[in-house]
């Protein structure tokens, strides 16, 4: 998951006298002309957008563009309009601020904690073989398996967004993870995220940044899942309270691989290890939601651009319609997550007129079509 900066403006430009104004349009319109056929020029608050015909490229148009904007404080934005491009010169501050990493490895550390105290609590009995003294060093260690895997399937999630935005040179933070200390939630953690730091250059880039996570996250996840599943035991579902991980399609088929059918009335009582990778499946179904900036809306994004935001919506009352048919109170909360705190906005990449590559759009929507197979119906069930 990522989070994405709110613009910042040029406060100067709104006290700009008339005349200054207008020599700032004039000086902007100088690095345009060459660039493309100006039409129309119009000043919306403290942007100025020129629209005409492009002659060139629109990659090599941003390119220049953004070498001569850059002195003057401004940064262009492409987008289509009415058949026509649009140049959006809009006053940002340059967000390449030295890194201050203090906070994150505290962050880490502190989830570090929270996980191992997690795991020690709920999943810890499924390696120690036996009693230990509560608390103690041995029965903190017992939380290793659990922990280990969980924060390995989170950083490289992460560290996939962070490797494919460096690629694309765009500049973003170091993951930051939330610690959620147990109880107050028994996973202990509420993930990663990182800090986008200065807009994409193109829908290919922002897709390679929002796929790039959700991919590389599923390739520890499920190996770790296969991994724990050997350590794994089947037998008959208890009587009285239990806590019950639910299954998506992608867990139904590898409990299969490792199993086969399950006896009537069992079940498999899974180790601590395929329970971060259960974790992992999960965090990937939540973020591939086409909803705002989660990975899947920026993935929805790049695919439609346009219809983005009626697309979140949709989901949006998708999965209120999911958690009134499974009764399942998760779906409302995430629901209420998404609507308060994510949105259905999104911002656009530079270059809003280079469509996605056909190879693109194929892991596009294979990426959609697994968000089928990742979501367990009920993800958590308390009996």
């Amino acid at each position: 998951m990522r989070l994405w900066p709110a613009r910042r403006r040029w406060h100067g430009l709104a006290t700009l006298p008339p005349d200054d104004l207008l020599i700032t349009e004039d000086l902007l319109r100088r690095n345009v002309d060459d660039l493309m056929t100006v039409r129309d020029r119009q000043i919306q608050g403290h942007s100025i957008v020129f629209r005409g015909d492009l002659r060139i490229a629109p990659p090599r148009a941003v390119a220049l563009l953004l070498a001569r904007f850059k002195p003057l404080g401004y940064t262009p934005f492409l987008r289509g309009h009415d058949g026509q491009v649009s140049v959006q010169a809009v006053p940002l501050a340059d967000a390449r601020a030295p890194a201050r990493i203090r906070v994150n490895v505290v962050l880490f550390l502190l989830t570090c904690l929270s996980t191992l105290v997690a795991g020690a609590l709920f999943f810890g009995t499924e390696t120690r073989g036996g009693s230990v003294a509560y608390p103690s060093v041995a029965w903190l260690l017992s939380g290793v398996p659990f922990a280990g895997s969980l924060l390995l399937i989170l950083g490289t999630h992460e560290f996939g967004h962070y490797f494919a935005a460096r690629y694309h040179r765009t500049a973003v933070s170091l993951p930051y993870f939330i610690p959620a200390p147990p109880p107050l939630f028994f996973l202990g953690t509420l993930g990663a995220v990182i800090r986008m730091r200065s807009p994409t250059s193109s829908r290919n880039s922002l897709f390679d940044i929002a796929a790039a996570g959700p991919i590389a996250g599923l390739v520890v996840a499920i190996p770790a899942i296969l991994l724990g599943l050997g350590w794994s035991t089947v037998g008959p579902v208890p009587p009285g309270t239990g806590v019950t991980f639910g299954d998506s399609l992608m867990m139904r088929l590898l409990v299969y691989a490792r199993f086969g059918p399950l006896p009537a009335g069992s079940d498999v009582f899974i180790h601590p290890v395929a329970v971060a990778g259960w974790v992992g499946l999960l965090v990937t179904a939540l973020n591939l939601f086409p909803v705002g900036q989660l990975d899947g809306g920026r993935i929805a994004y790049a695919l439609f651009a346009g219809r983005h935001a009626l697309i979140g919506k949709a989901t949006f009352v998708g999965l209120i319609a999911l958690g009134a048919i499974t009764r399942s109170v998760n779906w409302f909360v995430w629901a209420a997550v998404l609507f308060l705190l994510i949105g259905f906005d999104h911002s656009p990449p530079l270059d809003d007129v280079t469509p996605l590559s056909p190879r693109r759009r194929a892991v596009g929507a294979l990426c959609l079509v697994l968000l089928v197979f990742l979501i367990p119906p009920v993800p958590i069930r308390i009996n």
